[in-house]
């Protein structure tokens, strides 16, 4: 929309109708800038508009029935209490927009909000391009580790929350008693900020942002690299265990876009080594309710499966038996190593040279080709001493005497 400007002594001015509709119009009542869509059913001269100590600006009946809310459309700030929720018949699901500019409340390119392809995951994007993404939901309800201290003896502790039903399936927080107000807010600039207010210096105190760092950008690391954040004092790109660079000119320049390549070619019997504490990749399949060791059979029983992971979702989801099992087919993108976090998982890699059955390194197919090469030539080295030995033997040998020194030494 076009921002609301008032170029006269009037001030715009929002009114509730009779319709039970909240109307903001300019300054001369000319022009109506925004306005709700309550319907004529609402209609009532008793209606008010409240706005709550949560923030959240409602229509309320006479009866206290909520008509409409400002939480179920969202801006550029997400407030505790607040809904970001996807719909499974339409894919539809809020989103936080940012504002065009620091003057501009237009809206602006960066929006942040559910993944509409498997609801499971957050994405901030820049326009239709993902910035950043955050760890598929390993059904934790509280994030410990998203502790934010205030002062030496009080803090704020987010309690994250994921509902799942069969309309729609939405994330939420709340923040423990007595915390400063605390919100979400994308930024013009494109950053997702955790911000709480500070009465004392009547500022906004900024505990978090992301992406944190330039390797948590989506895709920094390039395919089949990881951003390692359990690297201080800042994270860096790394190739998985049995991959190396694509270019270790520009890898050890920095420039990690082309990401990493296997070492070795993969056989279908190759198995999978466990890898704790990941960020799983982007652009994976969703199996079905399954245990881990059927998540694990229908990775390997797909040669073009590269990496699976499994949670359990069922103590985080009340009266529901869930589980979600995630493959992936082809290069992996957008992986990160979170350490000991309840948000992250145990990547299981199918790896080049590693036994399925035992879970151990054979001897690789690298080996394989490098002994009957070194066997090859020690053979020739072998025949080339021979044929010195019996040449200078020849040379030496007096009438009568044999070769018993050339022969004894290879005995």
């Amino acid at each position: 929309g076009t921002p609301l400007t008032n170029g006269t002594s009037s001030a715009p001015t929002l009114t509730l109708t009779n319709a039970s509709n909240l109307v903001l119009s300019d300054s001369d009542g000319r022009r109506v800038v925004w306005m709700t869509n309550v319907g004529a059913a609402s209609s009532s001269s008793s209606t008010e508009a409240v706005l709550l100590n949560t923030g959240n600006l409602i229509i309320r009946s006479p009866n206290g029935t909520t008509l409409w809310q400002s939480f179920d459309h969202p801006t550029d700030t997400f407030l505790p209490g607040m809904k970001m929720q996807i719909r499974y018949r339409t894919r539809a699901g809020e989103r936080l927009v940012s504002w065009k500019d620091a003057g501009d409340p237009s809206p602006g390119g960066f929006s942040y909000g559910c993944d509409p392809a498997t609801s499971i995951q957050m994405f901030l994007w820049d326009g239709s391009r993902p910035v950043y993404r955050s760890t598929p939901w390993t059904g934790f309800r509280v994030k410990s580790e998203d502790e934010y201290l205030l002062t030496n003896t009080s803090a704020i502790i987010i309690n994250l929350a994921f509902v799942n039903n069969d309309e729609e399936s939405y994330t939420m927080f709340t923040v423990s008693d007595g915390a400063w107000h605390t919100r979400f807010v994308l930024t013009y600039s494109g950053k997702l900020q955790f911000q709480s207010w500070n009465s004392s210096s009547s500022t906004w105190v900024v505990f978090g942002q992301w992406p944190p760092h330039e390797c948590n950008r989506y895709g920094y690391c390039g395919p089949n690299g990881y951003c390692d954040e359990t690297v201080l004092p800042i994270p860096t790109c790394k190739c998985f265990d049995g991959f190396k660079p694509m270019s270790t000119e520009e890898w050890d320049n920095g420039e990690f876009w082309k990401g990493c390549q296997r070492k070795e070619a993969l056989r279908c019997s190759d198995g999978f080594m466990p890898l704790s504490g990941m960020k799983p990749p982007d652009r994976f399949v969703i199996v079905g309710n399954t245990s881990l060791r059927e998540c694990a059979a229908a990775c390997g029983r797909n040669c073009s499966c590269m990496a699976y992971a499994y949670a359990n979702l069922s103590s985080s989801i009340e009266n529901r038996d869930l589980t979600r099992c995630l493959v992936w087919v082809g290069e992996l993108v957008d992986t990160g190593r979170l350490g000991a976090s309840t948000a992250s998982d145990t990547l299981y890699l199918r790896l080049a040279g590693l036994d399925a059955a035992t879970g151990k390194r054979t001897r690789s197919n690298a080996m394989k080709v490098v002994l009957p090469v070194l066997g090859g030539a020690a053979l020739i080295l072998m025949c080339i001493s021979i044929a010195w030995l019996k040449f200078k033997g020849r040379q030496g040998q007096k009438p009568g005497k044999t070769q018993e020194v050339a022969i004894g030494w290879f005995k």
